[in-house]
């Protein structure tokens, strides 16, 4: 009986060390980022801003995206296609995966293309509520992460994972003193995220209603609609793809500050 106890024992904490390694936060993390990167893709969007006494303003946004260095950069061009007042504006970012991301805005009324440095990461993209960091993945290494729990979000059954700025000047950067996100264990998607402000007051809130699949081969994904709510201003703002196509090969040509100021 001894040995069938040991052996018991032997894989009762083998089950236990799986389960630990299968749901370490920062691989959940990591994974639910490469979901969305797809080798590349071309999309149309309808972005519509919500003021707090409910007008709105609606904008066409163009999207090109391409995956470079073997993967571990992902490049993006957004230009606003209407109304007048923004149509022209673009935005190029290099998503990289160990290092701060690239940015550059290009106004047209400026004629004139700037970088956007990582103090201005926190403030809103476009006057949405969307900002700057929530345009591209944060780099991992700049946070701490704690799994809390599994729940469901909208019928899919999520990882709840605690996402915490490393130190004061991230925490800065980002927006935000922590981050809390769903990720659903069917697709490594993001279904859900609130973040707190810099004191520790619940700031926003998104959620994500609309997945997907654009690449079957490699499992890559893009969430279709997407809505962040600011609990402290009363704002919303709604991120539409109205359409999408996955182009493995997008021109590299599009990639560059030159391109950017093309009108």
């Amino acid at each position: 009986m001894k040995w069938l106890s040991i052996f018991t024992a032997t894989l009762l904490i083998g089950s236990i060390q799986g389960f630990a390694q299968i749901t370490k936060p920062r691989q959940i993390m990591d994974k639910a980022y490469k979901a969305t990167r797809l080798a590349g893709a071309e999309a149309i969007s309808t972005m519509t801003i919500i003021d707090s006494k409910g007008r709105e303003r609606i904008r066409k946004i163009a999207q090109i995206t391409k995956l470079t260095d073997n993967g571990k950069t992902e490049k993006k061009l957004i230009r606003f296609l209407s109304p007048a007042d923004v149509k022209g504006t673009g935005l190029l970012t290099f998503d990289h995966d160990d290092k701060d991301d690239d940015m550059w805005l290009f106004m047209p009324a400026l004629r004139k293309t700037r970088r956007i440095v990582s103090s201005e990461k926190s403030k809103s993209f476009m006057g949405s509520e969307f900002s700057y960091a929530d345009i591209n993945p944060p780099t991992l290494d700049d946070f701490t992460f704690k799994l809390l729990a599994e729940e469901d979000v909208n019928g899919e059954t999520c990882w709840k994972i605690e996402m915490l700025p490393v130190n004061e000047d991230i925490a800065d950067e980002n927006g935000f003193s922590k981050r809390i996100s769903w990720i659903a264990k069917s697709d490594n998607m993001n279904r859900k995220s609130i973040y707190y402000d810099l004191d520790d007051e619940l700031l926003k809130e998104l959620t994500v209603y609309e997945i997907k699949l654009l690449d079957p081969v490699n499992k890559k994904y893009r969430a279709m609609h997407l809505e962040m709510i600011n609990v402290q201003n009363d704002r919303k703002s709604i991120l539409k793809i109205d359409q999408i196509q996955f182009s493995p090969q997008v021109k590299d040509d599009f990639f560059t500050t030159r391109y950017l100021e093309r009108q």
